[in-house]
């Protein structure tokens, strides 16, 4: 009889305070998928300097939430649920200079018998210090005097210079009275500085206070609502957190010098600037094979090269209407006068070569250089290698 007198009285305080402790949830793992603020294709820009949550701890938060986008094994209640939503949005806020609050409102001892408290003052951000005031929400109960912490957060944004983002996490059902004056009075003291934006964490009876939080928006032209559903990914979480605190904008890449010819050298440096396309060019951007080494008083080529001059074989025949003058040229190595020749034979010997890959030889003219024409310090190994070479002459086209 007593214990039955006990329990009766217990229920009948439940009652009359609408207050209930939360059960213990199990949620589903959540990684934050982080925002890279340093991206090479992404420019962020934070608009938002001060974030101020409002979190509904009325009696209908209390209630089951009958989404399965959270719970592994359980029922959570839309509390339980608008918690976790505050504590992955903070996993997935980066490093970043930033005011934060959190005020709940109901009313009865989770809120110290008045209809709004504060958790959390506005303060500076840190992870640990936002989940103190998510923790501090202990419980719900009571009616929803929404407007209530609206209307104090008037005082609790005085202070803030910069922007302002409040947020509200609620289920938007059965409020005492029309949030939206007090928004609009908060609009009032701060003007442009002000965005409101909401995550509706309600059932399907609750359709009415889904549309309710987005008018809060739309009332002051600025921010946006979500569902519970809407953030529960690590993606869309990352994209919701994105959308809160920046703008977004993509990073462009400086264009690189002109490269009519598109053969890699810029127009400014390219002594050749009508090359054709796939041709081998050199650092002035003219047709060019360099490094051709034959054996000494030798005109063949050796099979080592076939590969390069094939490259000569398919710019010609993609280019059916170009003629060429092939030049040969030599490295300051050995008399002049044997240079000039053996250079003049040298480019005979790729003009063979390329008639005998089915190139019309009336295409085809040539002459030898020796080693007049340079493009290189013939004092070096390195250079010796490059005045090797052999150089095509568009002659027409």
């Amino acid at each position: 009889m007593n214990k039955s007198f006990k329990l009766s009285s217990l229920l009948a305080f439940a009652f009359i305070t609408g207050c209930a402790t939360q059960a213990i949830n199990t949620f589903q793992p959540f990684q934050a998928e982080p925002i890279d603020l340093n991206s090479p294709t992404t420019k962020y820009t934070q608009k938002t300097d001060n974030l101020y949550v409002i979190v509904d701890a009325s009696g209908s938060s209390g209630e089951a939430f009958e989404g399965a986008a959270y719970s592994m094994n359980t029922e959570p209640t839309k509390l339980a649920v608008e918690k976790e939503i505050l504590i992955r949005m903070s996993k997935t806020i980066p490093d970043i200079s930033l005011n934060a609050g959190i005020r709940s409102f109901g009313f009865g001892p989770c809120t110290g018998y008045k209809r709004s408290k504060l958790n959390l003052p506005l303060s500076n951000y840190s992870k640990s210090s936002f989940a103190s005031g998510v923790d501090d929400i202990a419980c719900s109960g009571g009616g929803s005097p929404m407007h209530s912490s609206i209307d104090l957060a008037g005082d609790d944004l005085a202070s803030t210079t910069g922007t302002i983002a409040l947020l509200v996490v609620s289920d938007g059902h059965q409020l005492d009275k029309s949030p939206i004056p007090a928004i609009k009075d908060l609009q009032a003291k701060y003007g442009d500085r002000l965005c409101v934006y909401s995550v509706w964490v309600g059932n399907e009876k609750d359709a009415d206070g889904r549309f309710l939080l987005q008018k809060m928006s739309d009332s002051v032209g600025c921010g946006f609502g979500v569902t519970a559903t809407d953030v529960a990914s690590s993606k869309n979480m990352h994209i919701f957190v994105e959308r809160l605190l920046f703008d977004k904008s993509k990073i462009v890449a400086a264009p690189g010098p002109l490269d009519s010819d598109g053969d890699g050298v810029p127009d400014k440096d390219d002594k050749c600037p009508d090359t054709p396309k796939g041709a081998i060019v050199g650092s002035d951007g003219c047709w060019a094979y360099h490094g051709v080494f034959f054996d000494f008083d030798s005109d063949a080529i050796k099979p080592e090269y076939h590969g390069m001059f094939q490259n000569a074989v398919k710019v010609l025949n993609e280019n059916p209407n170009i003629t060429v003058e092939i030049e040969g040229h030599t490295d300051s190595i050995g008399p002049a006068e044997y240079n000039l020749q053996l250079s003049k034979r040298r480019a005979e010997a790729v003009k063979n070569y390329l008639v005998e890959q089915g190139i019309d030889p009336a295409r085809i003219t040539t002459v030898g250089l020796g080693e007049t024409v340079p493009v290189a310090d013939n004092n070096t190994e390195e250079g010796r290698a490059k005045n090797r070479r052999v150089d095509f002459e568009i002659t027409s086209r």
